[in-house]
């Protein structure tokens, strides 16, 4: 590994830090390959309740290495034209992963986050940005069409014809418009932005983790099944979370009028 991207794990949180400060977290390098890695070890253990995806230094991801891909040094969607659909396909897995992991994702957003890491952000259970936070869709602006899920994202989250409007324009976004639109849920100050968002993923690493679980694929199932579909996953998840330790402990804490102390199980 390179250090293109700094993991680090305490109190059930995992923390992924994109590490190309000096291109604004640019995806070049070795990054992709590191957080593709690291988000599918992360998806099956147990001791990690929830996952935070933020950038060193002034940006969040400014997308695609444009710079080294213009100079020659890594030529853009390299090898055959299958060869290299396959090969960015298998990447952004990294935007399946972030939206679809059985607990919580967090965006913490710092800066710019643009192109494929406008929707490395998107894919994110939730985002928290500072106030220097902006956002664009970066695409057109270099003649390429969008990846990483961000079309889908969008769509879902300001609806199609904003959605098309990001899309066609690049206009860049600040924070404030990005909160107004729902694409940030909480906007704070930038000396905050750390503290409020472990706080946050601190508190939902100790949660329920199970029902967490459950949560997240009800949600999934939301997305695109029917009113049939919903009720038969929140039926199954509720029957699911009766038989764990985790409720028992709530009706518990709540007869002794205390806080519940989940385990995750």
């Amino acid at each position: 590994m390179s250090g293109d991207l700094i993991v680090t794990e305490e109190a059930g949180v995992a923390l992924l830090t994109m590490n190309r400060p000096d291109s604004l977290n640019a995806l070049g390098g070795t990054l992709l390959d590191e957080l593709l890695a690291a988000l599918t070890r992360i998806a099956g253990d147990m001791s990690v309740g929830c996952v935070v995806l933020t950038g060193a230094g002034r940006g969040f991801s400014a997308g695609g290495d444009m710079k080294s891909r213009a100079t020659g040094e890594r030529p853009i969607l390299e090898g055959t034209r299958e060869q290299a659909q396959m090969s960015l396909r298998a990447r952004m897995e990294a935007s399946r992963l972030l939206h679809e992991m059985p607990k919580p994702t967090i965006a913490m957003v710092n800066g710019v986050a643009a192109g494929a890491g406008m929707s490395l952000m998107l894919a994110c259970d939730m985002r928290i940005g500072g106030r220097s936070a902006r956002m664009g869709t970066a695409f057109a602006r270099m003649g390429f069409s969008g990846d990483f899920g961000g079309h889908w994202f969008l769509n879902k989250l300001v609806g199609p014809a904003k959605a098309r409007e990001l899309y066609f324009t690049a206009e860049v976004i600040d924070a404030e418009e990005m909160y107004r639109l729902g694409l940030l849920n909480r906007l704070v100050e930038d000396a905050s932005l750390t503290e409020t968002t472990l706080a946050l993923a601190r508190q939902l690493a100790a949660g329920p983790r199970v029902a967490w679980h459950h949560m997240k694929r009800n949600m999934l199932v939301a997305e695109t099944g029917s009113l049939a579909e919903a009720l038969d996953a929140e039926a199954f998840g509720m029957t699911r979370c009766r038989d764990t330790e985790d409720h028992k402990e709530a009706l518990r804490a709540f007869l002794e009028k205390r806080p519940p102390v989940f385990q995750g199980r």
